[in-house]
């Protein structure tokens, strides 16, 4: 280690004597489970996408067993998760892997940045810790505590931040068990250099650590784009017709592709809470759709990377069927069960009677 840099060394250290972050994943070399955790938490924090793990990997322990699985049960297993693209990415390099691959997974970064939803890091952390070749990861944490440790304020999602990043990870990746030094440097960046309230005082790296001695903690790392946000306002009819409820299943490129959903109407500004409101908009919608009974819930929001999902559900009972035109079907309670919904839905939708 003589010859490595003074925070490689130091991080290594710290991995070795202090580092107590335990994941089911930590040390795996299988690259099956390490492209499934990692593909779970792209946009996911790590509580909540380890429950998800645990269960793709007790229902689907290899990736013969999740190629040939239906589309709507993985979908189902994925369901809460968000970003959907993630699951259908995770569907087609499963069946690559498995039926055109012969089951095995490709053994270095470049032929595994060819997979559907792998990108640099997920390659990267594939090939370190599966198959040991010295490839530096670049997620947040590492960008974070680089930034800091460096004192660099150039903005990492730049093109020269992005260049600039790379070289440095690389640099300072020891050629010895590099798997083990990416997993070190995240986890750093996770408990010690946080994105709030690091623990700077108790820190191996604070004595060379530009941004601790110039008081810039805070101010580190540096973004350059701001994300433009749009609100959206969504209001969910749940159409009920002698027991059973009218759904579809989302299509086009937008969000929840794929997921299913109560008969929607969207509009471009906020609707007042009146029941005779929300029935002009249906009738709108759908016609001259006929209604004994209809109730609306309070308004309820959910905020997106880019925008902001408010609207309210309408449960309204028919007394005639909606024509087969409209583009939803007619399913049971048991059959919503099956199904995988938006979180949107399963979160704020009243319960079914």
């Amino acid at each position: 280690m003589k010859n490595l840099p003074e925070f490689t060394k130091n991080l290594l250290d710290w991995n070795q004597q202090s580092n107590t972050r335990q994941m089911p994943w930590k040390g795996e070399s299988d690259p099956y489970r390490i492209w499934l955790s990692e593909i779970i938490l792209q946009q996911t924090r790590v509580e909540q996408g380890l429950a998800y793990y645990e269960r793709f990997i007790q229902r689907f322990p290899g990736v013969r067993d999740l190629a040939l699985a239906e589309d709507s049960e993985v979908f189902k297993f994925w369901e809460g998760l968000g970003y959907y693209s993630r699951c259908r990415n995770l569907l087609a390099t499963a069946r690559w892997v498995a039926f055109e691959n012969n089951g095995h997974f490709p053994d270095n970064y470049s032929d595994l940045l060819q997979l559907k939803g792998v990108g640099p890091y997920t390659a990267a952390a594939i090939a370190s810790f599966a198959f040991q070749e010295p490839k530096a990861v670049l997620d947040g944490n590492v960008f974070r505590v680089l930034s800091r440790y460096f004192g660099i304020n150039t903005p990492i999602d730049s093109l020269s931040g992005k260049k600039l990043y790379a070289l440095l990870a690389d640099a300072l990746l020891p050629d010895t068990a590099p798997g083990t030094y990416n997993q070190a440097i995240m986890d750093f960046g996770a408990v010690i250099c946080k994105p709030q309230l690091p623990l700077c005082d108790s820190c191996i790296q604070k004595a060379d650590c530009e941004a601790f001695k110039l008081g810039m903690v805070a101010d580190l790392p540096v973004k350059e784009k701001s994300i433009k946000r749009r609100t959206r306002y969504f209001y969910y009819f749940r159409l009920t017709w002698k027991g059973a409820y009218y759904v579809r299943q989302r299509q086009g490129n937008d969000i929840w592709q794929d997921l299913h959903e109560w008969v929607l109407v969207e509009t471009t500004e906020p609707q007042n809470d009146e029941a005779r409101t929300f029935l002009i908009l249906l009738k709108k919608e759908l016609g001259n759709v006929k209604v004994r009974q209809i109730s609306v819930s309070a308004e309820v929001k959910q905020q997106l990377s880019h925008q902001t999902i408010i609207g309210r559900f309408i449960t309204a009972e028919l007394t005639a069927p909606l024509t087969l035109a409209s583009g939803y079907q007619l399913l049971s309670k048991e059959q919503l069960s099956q199904l995988a919904f938006p979180r949107f839905i399963t979160a704020f939708s009243p319960k079914l009677p």
